[in-house]
């Protein structure tokens, strides 16, 4: 990848910073694309000087792709939302970076989906993620698709958006604790990201469902984070009737689940069996109890000077 222009349209967000510190190793020249190129800025003193650019795009504008990927030896779309207009986004948008990518004469697309992508989902979001994958075979058929999982890291909104949660309450409710995750950590996927882009031949038009070692049910992970930050609230399962009433006012702001994220809790949000992920890689998935205790340490009574399993 040395020398190679590589552009990241959302490069800014969770996942970006992570595939961006990881292109810069290999020394390659990273462009990252942003609606609002300065809230990318932080990304500067990653890389050397010039090997980094910042440009305004917007995947629901073409026009502003056909610019940001002229030169682009490869691209990567790690654009996505919770919430909002997913056709806007997911679908429609993922066909712009894949037909401005094709006329740019790239040689590498790597479009990040989700592992919940699935024309069948009961949620909106993933039908939209399968769509989105469906309009880029279209129009890059040799694209890398990588379907990660629930991601976890230092900035992560998934277990540190928990760990507060945990570490403020004397009581915790728990929706759909039997439900299972798989999650897999930032680093890791973006290791894959830049695996798939230096090897397009090897990886493209392959789709690869990224999963952690882990296996934990929505219980279990409350129970893990509250040993890690030496919590011991009470946890209450809360009903499906009852959780289904709270997703009810998801639209409200403040709201602790909308209705789409809750219809996405009623599947599992683990790998396939048989799915090709981290070991086409040559990657070895990290435990999420070797790397998180290091930031979640925060959460702890006393912060960093809080022993692990002290009462809160």
């Amino acid at each position: 990848m040395k020398d190679k222009l590589v552009t990241l349209i959302g490069g800014g967000g969770f996942l970006g910073r992570y595939v961006t510190q990881e292109l810069l190793r290999t020394g390659a020249r990273v462009r990252v694309i942003e609606r609002r190129p300065r809230d990318a800025w932080f990304l500067k003193p990653l890389g050397g000087l010039g090997q980094t650019q910042f440009v305004a795009g917007d995947i629901t504008q073409p026009q502003t792709l056909t610019r940001a990927l002229q030169g682009s030896h490869a691209v990567v779309n790690l654009a996505g939302i919770l919430s909002g207009d997913f056709q806007a986004v997911h679908v429609d948008g993922a066909r712009n970076v894949a037909e401005a990518a094709r006329a740019a004469g790239v040689e590498a697309l790597v479009h990040v989906s989700a592992l919940g992508a699935d024309s069948d989902s009961p949620s909106a979001y993933g039908r939209s993620k399968a769509a989105g994958e469906e309009a880029v075979r279209a129009a890059f058929p040799q694209a890398t698709i990588l379907r990660p999982s629930l991601l976890f890291g230092r900035e992560d909104s998934f277990v540190n958006r928990f760990a507060a949660m945990i570490g403020s309450a004397p009581v915790v409710p728990v929706l759909r604790g039997a439900v299972r995750f798989q999650p897999a950590y930032v680093a890791d996927v973006a290791q894959a990201v830049v695996a798939a882009l230096a090897d397009p031949e090897a990886h493209g038009g392959k789709t690869y469902a990224l999963g952690g070692p882990d296996v934990l049910t929505m219980s279990e992970l409350f129970r893990w984070i509250a040993g890690a930050i030496g919590r011991e609230p009470g946890f209450i399962e809360l009903p499906d009737a009852l959780g289904g009433v709270i997703a009810a006012f998801g639209a409200f702001p403040g709201a602790p689940i909308t209705r789409d994220q809750w219809r996405m809790l009623q599947s599992d949000n683990v790998v396939p069996a048989g799915a090709a992920g981290f070991a086409a890689f040559g990657i070895t998935p990290t435990p999420l109890a070797s790397v998180a205790p290091a930031w979640l340490v925060r959460f702890r009574r006393h912060g960093r000077f809080g022993r692990i399993g002290e009462a809160a």
